[in-house]
């Protein structure tokens, strides 16, 4: 029995082969699998569970058809689909995570994040992820309609390209330090997240013990996803 962890796939009616890789991957992994666990960015914007988009109401459906056959999903806020609510919830069977979490993994205490938090280094982004996240940002900008909101989402989507094209890449990337504070503060060793789009497998020097930093994949050319059994961690790609 394998659980499965991915990230970023940014869904969207602009990119339908994201949407049909995705429901290919569910077809071909996921039967058998113990858990899904999507770490954030599932869609490139999500803008309430009163959106009517057809790709919304897709995925939920396609979601309540693997949670009613048992397979729990498990899904957490990224920095593109934090209005992600109760009814996505209710609709599509999914349990919402708090970012972070620590889960028992076959034995052993697992770190979850999307990742965004860790980017220390990026202090304008920082500031509106603590803005975008506190409730008061969140009813207000729920309060309008769709129209206005997708007008928002463009805008602020406009403005992050435009930021972060004159960012050095490092400063977008997690702070090693946030990384070892994050583990000793939950007392553990491994630390899967999302976010910067970097996939790879980072040892982490704790004191005595030497950790380790997964980070998946964003789904652009190549979908990305963590398996996990009890003797085993496989990050795999697959094209798209």
């Amino acid at each position: 029995m394998n659980t499965l962890f991915i990230s970023d796939l940014h869904l969207s009616e602009e990119r339908p082969a994201i949407t049909r890789a995705f429901f290919d991957f569910l077809e071909r992994a996921l039967p058998g699998a113990d858990a899904l666990y999507i770490l954030g960015d599932f869609f490139d914007v999500w803008l309430g569970d009163d959106d009517d988009a057809p790709l919304s109401r897709q995925v939920i459906e396609k979601l309540a058809e693997i949670t009613s056959a048992g397979t729990p999903v498990y899904v957490m806020h990224g920095n593109r689909d934090f209005l992600l609510g109760d009814a996505f919830a209710a609709d599509s069977g999914a349990t919402l995570l708090a970012d972070p979490t620590v889960i028992d993994l076959y034995g052993e205490k697992v770190l979850l994040m999307h990742g965004d938090s860790l980017c220390t280094d990026d202090e304008a982004y920082m500031a509106f992820r603590q803005q975008a996240r506190s409730p008061h940002f969140q009813k207000d900008l729920l309060s309008r309609s769709l129209a206005e909101r997708r007008e928002i989402a463009a805008g602020l989507r406009q403005q992050s390209q435009a930021m972060n094209s004159l960012k050095a890449e490092d400063i977008m990337d997690v702070n090693p330090s946030e990384v070892i504070q994050c583990l000793n503060r939950h007392g553990v060793e491994r630390l899967i997240h999302g976010h910067t789009h970097r996939p790879a497998r980072h040892p982490v020097e704790l004191g005595r013990n030497t950790g380790e930093r997964i980070v998946l994949g964003d789904w652009h050319t190549h979908g990305w996803c963590l398996k996990v059994n009890k003797q085993t961690y496989d990050l795999d790609s697959f094209q798209i």
